[in-house]
C-alpha cells in the first residue's frame, strides 16, 4: 500500500474512534490485518467461548485461523446437525464471551450500519455476548448513513448473493430491487447510534479491504 492511502486512513481513522467514543464504543486502528489479530489476541482471556456471525472478513483476516489455532472455546453454528443441537448451540452463543462480526459499513460519525436476513448476527450484536468485536476494513467507510445502506444495495448485498447463491434480485440482476423473496438478505435494517454498556462494542478499524 502507498504511504499516502496509508497516512490518509490513519488521519481519518483518529477521526472515526473519536466519534465511536462519544457513542460509547470502543474504537481501534491497525495498518494491517496482521496487527489487528495480535491486538484482539491480546485481549481475550485463554478458555473464553467464541463465536462469530457469517464474515468474510472474520476468514480473511486471519482471525478465524488464529482463534482456532489458540486457547479458547470456539462455538461454531455450522456444527449441530440436528434441531435439539442447533437450539443448545443458539442459547450457548448468545452468552459467549466473545462475538465477532464486521459491519456492512461504519460512518465517519461511527454509526454501525447493517442489514442481516436470518437476523442471527445482528441479535448477537444488539444483545447477549459480553463482549462484541466489529472488525472493519478501510472500504468500508461512508460518509453517514445514508450512504451506509446506498453501499449495502450496490456493493454488499450482490456481492453475498453471489457468494451465497440466493436467487434474490441482487443476484440475478446485480441490483437490489428491494424484493420481499423468500431469501431476501434485507430483513432487519440496523443502525447501532450508542452502546449503553461500557466496554461492549469494539470495532477494530483496519487499514486494507477486507469483506464485501
Amino acid at each position: 500500500m502507498d504511504d499516502v492511502k496509508r497516512t490518509a486512513w490513519r488521519t481519518t481513522a483518529e477521526t472515526v474512534i473519536k466519534n465511536l467514543k462519544r457513542r460509547n464504543m470502543e474504537g481501534y486502528y491497525c495498518d494491517t490485518a496482521e496487527e489487528a489479530v495480535q491486538l484482539v489476541c491480546g485481549m481475550i482471556p485463554a478458555g473464553d467461548s467464541i463465536t462469530w456471525g457469517g464474515s468474510v472478513t472474520f476468514t480473511e483476516s486471519g482471525m478465524r485461523a488464529a482463534l482456532e489455532a489458540g486457547d479458547w472455546r470456539m462455538l461454531d453454528r455450522s456444527t449441530p446437525t440436528t434441531p435439539e443441537e442447533q437450539r443448545e448451540m443458539w442459547r450457548d452463543r448468545a452468552s459467549a464471551d466473545w462475538f465477532f462480526m464486521s459491519a456492512n459499513a461504519l460512518t465517519v460519525g461511527g454509526e454501525l450500519v447493517n442489514i442481516d436476513g436470518n437476523s442471527d448476527r445482528l441479535s448477537l450484536l444488539l444483545h447477549g455476548p459480553e463482549h462484541v468485536v466489529v472488525l472493519v476494513g478501510m472500504n468500508k467507510l461512508v460518509a453517514d448513513v445514508d450512504a451506509g445502506f446506498k453501499r449495502i444495495r450496490t456493493t454488499t448485498c450482490p456481492l453475498n448473493a453471489a457468494r451465497l447463491h440466493t436467487n434474490t434480485p441482487c443476484e440475478v440482476a446485480g441490483a437490489c430491487s428491494e424484493c420481499h423473496s423468500e431469501h431476501c438478505m434485507c430483513c432487519e435494517m440496523v443502525v447501532t447510534r450508542h452502546s449503553r454498556h461500557t466496554g461492549r462494542i469494539k470495532v477494530v478499524l483496519i487499514g486494507e479491504n477486507l469483506g464485501y
